[in-house]
């Protein structure tokens, strides 16, 4: 009889379990903080511009501000010219490409400013999408060029001004001034206008090959601008991403979506316990939409991951809220650059351990941090205040910010699994 009862409990528990895995994921919203719409980098490697100005946009609207479509296009701008003067002179040494990361975009908002799209759209014809390719080969070209000149001593003085020819049919020429709602800005007063104050924000990471709380220079390939990260265990940066939305502060996400656990076509993100060849056509029909447990994800296992360049530096996008899911636990709403696609238009739901093992680095005003771990890499909490910007004259009133959404294409990574890119598939990492 006791080993009758035993079976029956036994059964019921494997019964429990099984109709377990076959329920759908089921979210609870814990936290959604304020952002703008998602907008799509269509056929460029401009993630870091477009995920950086949209966390940009919500500090924006976190100081006060009324929502703002930030020009991605005006950062992208200055920074191709500074890869190009970086190539040439390093002698064809530097990385050369579209990718670059989140402090590439605060640099260049410190050094120029910013704009809105609708005083600087990027492009000449706003109907058509964003396409760098053969931007990208001219550029690499002509610097490949330089270089060249420049080791038979026969570099020109003023050869910087060819790539500015260049940058200007392609982008535009950028103004001095533009007014909006009857004020006239610069670049410059309009960052300023915001409460925009690029030093106000650090990059954190955590990887074991340098030492915790200290700060060193990622070795990744779009870190051409040798961006310093701030380096903490594993848990401590949970830790201090869940403060920075618990706070109300959004976050920039460096991540890693080449593998087989990240959807954006489905909208969700885990570390599936279970690979992929090892499924069965049910599990693969249902992956995505049906629960399933993942793997564990240990400081030692996402170290050997980097280090073996599985995990890699792939795609920013934008974190802006947090979940809870019913079998297991947290998740974060993820706000992404390839248009408003899967039935989330563009978000992604991301458990917590995809971004345990996935994260490259996250960057986040330094208010958002927990005190004890600013006190630990010796920085200081302090205020931020909006600095009015007063008309200077002009009553000319700006045209309604637009926003250019275009298709996407999907590109197979894995049997079964979808790699959602913008139009083509990008061969580059910073997509």
């Amino acid at each position: 009889m006791q080993k009758f009862a035993i079976l029956l409990l036994l059964f019921a528990f494997s019964t429990a379990i099984f109709a377990q895995k076959q329920e759908p994921y089921q979210f609870k919203e814990v936290k959604r903080l304020s952002t703008t719409p998602v907008k799509s980098q269509d056929q460029t490697g401009t993630c870091w511009a477009f995920s950086s100005a949209s966390f940009l946009e919500s500090e924006a609207l976190r100081l006060g501000k009324s929502e703002t479509n930030l020009s991605e296009m005006f950062v992208v701008r200055h920074i191709y010219r500074q890869k190009c003067e970086n190539f040439v002179r390093r002698q064809g040494t530097a990385q050369f490409g579209e990718g670059g990361l989140a402090h590439d975009l605060l640099n260049a908002v410190k050094e120029f400013g910013i704009m809105p799209e609708s005083a600087y759209p990027g492009r000449k014809d706003t109907s058509r999408p964003f396409n760098h390719n053969m931007l990208e080969k001219e550029l690499k070209s002509m610097c490949d060029g330089f270089v060249k000149l420049g080791k038979d001593g026969k570099l020109p003085l003023n050869w910087l001004s060819r790539v500015d020819s260049v940058l200007d049919a392609e982008f535009g020429v950028i103004p001095p001034t533009f007014t909006l709602d009857g004020t006239v800005f610069t670049p410059t007063s309009y960052r300023d206008y915001l409460g925009i104050r690029p030093d106000d924000y650090i990059t954190i990471t955590s990887f074991t090959h340098h030492p915790f709380y200290s700060t060193f220079i990622l070795e990744v390939p779009d870190n051409w601008s040798n961006g310093t990260f701030y380096n903490l265990p594993i848990n401590e940066f949970i830790r201090c991403l869940n403060y920075s939305l618990e706070q109300g502060y959004t976050v920039e996400w460096d991540a890693d979506v080449s593998n087989m656990g990240f959807s954006a076509g489905n909208g969700i993100a885990i570390v599936p316990e279970k690979d992929w060849k090892d499924r069965s056509a049910a599990e693969r029909q249902n992956a995505f939409k049906i629960w399933e447990p993942e793997k564990p994800v240990t400081q030692e296992y996402r170290q050997q991951l980097f280090d073996s360049q599985v995990t890699t530096d792939d795609h920013l996008m934008h974190i802006v809220g947090m979940l809870d899911e019913s079998h297991s636990g947290t998740y974060y709403v993820v706000k992404n650059s390839w248009g408003e696609i899967s039935d989330l238009k563009g978000f992604v739901d991301v458990s917590e351990n995809y971004i345990r093992l996935n994260t490259i680095s996250f960057t986040v005003h330094k208010n958002a941090v927990p005190a004890d771990v600013l006190r630990r890499f010796g920085l200081g909490v302090q205020t931020t205040t909006s600095n009015p910007v007063t008309p200077t004259g002009s009553t000319q009133s700006t045209k309604t910010m637009k926003r250019t959404q275009s298709g996407i294409n999907t590109t197979r990574i894995q049997p079964g699994i979808e790699k959602v890119q913008p139009n083509t598939p990008a061969t580059k990492s910073g997509n």
